[in-house]
Formats: C-alpha cells, structure tokens, sequence
C-alpha cells in the first residue's frame, strides 16, 4: 500500500514514516500544502495522511481541491485543532477520519486499517470516458467512433488507470503497482504487452486516444 504523508512538523514526519515504512508501507513525504498537491497530481496513492495546518496551502485546502476533482483517495486529518466544529468541518469537506494530536501510533493504525477496508463509494457512473472512446467498467468493454470489443481483466484495468489520469504520465513502477499489485513478481515486460494489446484495442474501435512512451519514464494516455 502506497500512503502520502503530509506534516510540517519535521521530527513528526520522520517518526511516522520510518514506523510505517516498519508496517510494510510504502510512504511519500513532503512538508507543505503546495508539494502535496504536486504529489497528488502526479501519483496514486492507496491512502493520505493529511496534516490540517499546514504552510503554502491548508490541508482543509488540499480536501477541498481533491474532492472538486472527484479524486476518492482515503484522507485521514491529523491536526491539533479538536474540537466538535473542526473536526465536523473536516469530515463535511470529505475526510473519511480525523485523528487528533497528540497521539498513539497504535490508534493510527487502527484507523489506517478501518479506513482501507471501508468498500469505496460507488461510482456515480459505471463508465469512464476520453474523446472518442467510452470504457463500461462493469462489463469490460471499450467502445469507440466504429466499435466495440471485451477487455480482459488486466486490460481493464490498466485502461481504467489511464482514463482516470489523462494526459498524466504514469510510471512503469505506478502501474505495474496499481494493476499487478505491490508484491507481484510480474516480469516488467509484461506490462509492454498489454500496452501493445491496448494500442490494438484502441485501432481496432477507430480511436484517436493513442498511449504514448515516455522514454525512461512510462507512459501516458493522451488525446
């Protein structure tokens, strides 16, 4: 599991990263609101540990922009602001916890396991969609301007990785992780043949979406 850790408090961060990092996590620090929201748009994560006070931009900030952007990614609070009306306003902007400073890291992980386990909130749509192609996620199937055809399981969801961050280029590391899962021993060059295997599902609907290489990097659906 992938968690972004945002805490101005530098001795705290460091602290909580090494114990998750202990937990099996795999955990992406920054100390200010504007680097967290540069870490939001550039990669997936499973989970976000979101300090409420925070320098350049506010954690509330942070929610607001991210639920705007219909970004569903698991946020728990943690400030030392405690009260009813904070904690209340946390929760309406759409955190899914809020943790309270100062606190037990045993408590932390508590709430780490009652959120990620919580089924995420329904789709308000079963389909996704990007210029000229449609993907029905509940029945696996790509649609374009000439077309139709069934995706397989993996193809699936590596289109749906895509479609979910258009025009962003995603890392090779990023999707083997989000499609394969953190402890696969999947062999790299099998995520070049499904790529392949979605390029030629794409042809073969008559789209124009086309999925680029990034040297050195990964790749990027695009338009």
């Amino acid at each position: 599991m992938r968690i972004l850790l945002v805490e101005d408090d530098e001795k705290l961060n460091e602290a909580l990263a090494f114990q998750l990092g202990k937990e099996g996590f795999l955990v992406d620090v920054c100390h200010d609101g504007e680097d967290a929201l540069y870490y939001i748009e550039q990669n997936l994560y499973d989970l976000i540990l979101l300090d409420r006070m925070l320098p350049q931009v506010s954690g509330t900030d942070i929610l607001l922009k991210m639920r705007q952007s219909q970004n569903q990614t698991p946020v728990i609070l943690i400030t030392a602001l405690g009260t009813l009306d904070d904690k209340v306003t946390g929760l309406d902007l759409g955190a899914d916890d809020y943790l309270v400073k100062p606190f037990e890291f045993e408590e932390l992980m508590a709430r780490i396991r009652c959120v990620t386990r919580r089924p995420r909130k329904l789709e308000l749509s079963e389909q996704l969609t990007l210029k000229d192609i449609t993907y029905r996620m509940d029945e696996n199937i790509l649609e374009g301007r000439e077309n139709a055809c069934h995706l397989s399981k993996k193809e699936g969801e590596l289109l749906e990785t895509f479609l979910r961050n258009p025009g962003q280029t995603l890392s090779r590391s990023l999707l083997l992780t989000k499609v394969w899962g953190m402890d696969s021993d999947v062999e790299d060059g099998n995520l070049d043949n499904y790529i392949h295997f979605l390029r030629r599902r794409l042809k073969a609907v008559g789209s124009s979406v086309c999925i680029q290489t990034i040297r050195g990097i990964g790749y990027r659906i695009s338009t």
